[in-house]
């Protein structure tokens, strides 16, 4: 991961939220600071912390004031996983987080995908909403769309470069996993284990990966 020599890293999860993944980390034995905006995110965050027996950092803010909120170069690993489709700036929001990390440190990005999205408006049958995903310069299919905008894995790419970072690998979340109907997989026993195994083998298959529900990219900085 990143270049420290040390097991015991220094992890900021930006847009943490609730603490889907700096819980697990901490109890891990990372040192991990979760920015949020919500106060009620950061609430339920201080009591699964508290439930796991662990020690997370909750701080209220958004990820393009994190330069203000924490002291440059002090993170070995920065996570932004579903942020960047909700911040005003991507590129800003990006380059803040490039402060935090120290020199060889890495962030973990993860972004909605709108060609996944125009796959499910077609499967769904509302042919006319997946073709304008596919126009929509931020790959959104109407005006109902929660989604404010998605990323290619060649834009993100290009985004993460021009904040500074070299891209290590790039993976795909969720190839199959919300094409496949639940009945499917409660009705065939072992159908669970081995819709995982199937992602694990899409997730970097080159084709695959790009019509995945998310792309995430680890990059470092």
């Amino acid at each position: 991961m990143a270049e420290t020599g040390r097991e015991r890293l220094d992890i900021v999860d930006a847009g943490g939220g609730t603490g889907n993944f700096a819980v697990p980390l901490a109890e891990l034995g990372h040192i991990v600071t979760v920015v949020d905006p919500s106060p009620d995110s950061l609430a339920a965050l201080e009591r699964r912390a508290a439930e796991a027996g662990v020690s997370v950092r909750g701080i209220q803010g958004d990820a393009a004031d994190l330069g203000e909120i924490l002291p440059p170069g002090g993170a070995d690993l920065v996570l932004c996983h579903s942020v960047l489709e909700y911040v005003e700036d991507p590129l800003v929001a990006l380059t803040a987080l490039a402060r935090l990390l120290r020199h060889g440190g890495v962030i973990s990005v993860l972004v909605a995908n709108p060609v996944a999205a125009a796959l499910h408006r077609a499967l769904s049958g509302h042919f006319d909403e997946a073709a304008r995903v596919l126009r929509d310069p931020a790959g959104r299919w109407g005006d109902r769309d929660p989604t404010p905008r998605r990323f290619t894995r060649d834009a993100l790419v290009e985004l993460l470069r021009a904040a500074g970072f070299t891209v290590l690998e790039s993976h795909g979340v969720r190839v199959f996993a919300d094409l496949v109907p639940s009945r499917m997989i409660d009705a065939e026993p072992g159908a669970a284990e081995a819709l995982i195994a199937l992602e694990q083998a899409a997730a970097s298959h080159p084709a695959l990966r790009d019509i995945a529900t998310q792309l995430h990219h680890l990059a470092r900085r």
